[in-house]
């Protein structure tokens, strides 16, 4: 199995409130949030594949000492995620795979339920944030109908976490249909966007977290709840 995780952008939005570091490299508890992420990937057997932009060097001094790959998007200030995926095409491969936000912090509980779940693919999702979460989808029986940041608040059913689950009878589709949007230079979007693009051809699922904890960095806000539950867990 492999995991892709995607560290290029800037992080604009949590900018002002930070240092001017990757919002991936924030402390939490003895250590960088990301190295929370590939630890956990690494001991459960996942190979690990991390794309960086944004001051890159930052990131690979961080990570220096893990046996991962990593790849470089030099574009990342004129393209969005999609872009910094296209970038590690090759590590998408018929094995089993998950890509995630490098600013995502998840646990190891989150992990296995991924593991758990019997479907092609999904995104992950929570129920419980409808209301002052970033990003939206509307599902039906947990297939994703609408999807974005301007969904009003009765058609929301769900926040999105920032992971996704891709099998291994899905992932030469995935690919394919990533090298097409970005030849017909749909670079501005973000890779979630490979997926959303199939919604109206195939069930594309979005399955709830069911309490879990997670967060991604996109406000102070969120990197606080992050340290708060480090610290008192």
């Amino acid at each position: 199995m492999r995991a892709i995780l995607l560290a290029a952008g800037r992080g604009t939005r949590i900018s002002k409130s930070i240092p001017s570091i990757p919002k991936c490299t924030l402390p939490v508890g003895d250590k960088p949030l990301v190295v929370h992420t590939i630890e956990m990937l690494l001991k459960n057997h996942i190979d690990v594949t991390i794309v960086v932009g944004y001051k890159h060097n930052y990131i690979i001094n961080i990570l220096e000492d893990y046996p991962i790959e990593i790849v470089y998007n030099p574009f990342f200030d004129v393209t969005n995620s999609i872009g910094s995926l296209w970038m590690a095409k090759n590590s998408i491969t018929e094995d089993e795979m998950v890509i995630c936000n490098a600013d995502v912090f998840w646990s190891q509980e989150i992990l296995e339920f991924v593991l758990e779940r019997q479907k092609e693919v999904f995104l992950l999702a929570d129920k419980t944030r409808i209301m002052d979460g970033d990003y939206f989808f509307y599902t039906e029986k947990d297939i994703i109908k609408k999807y974005g940041k301007e969904l009003k608040v009765e058609e929301r059913t769900c926040e999105y976490v920032g992971i996704a689950y891709i099998s291994k009878s899905f992932s030469n589709i995935f690919k394919e249909r990533l090298e097409v949007m970005v030849e017909q230079q749909q670079h501005g979007v973000w890779w979630e966007n490979v997926l959303y693009s199939m919604t109206s051809e195939r069930d594309i699922f979005a399955v709830d977290v069911e309490g879990r904890f997670w967060a991604e960095v996109d406000f102070i806000e969120d990197y606080q709840r992050i340290v708060d539950y480090v610290k008192s867990h």
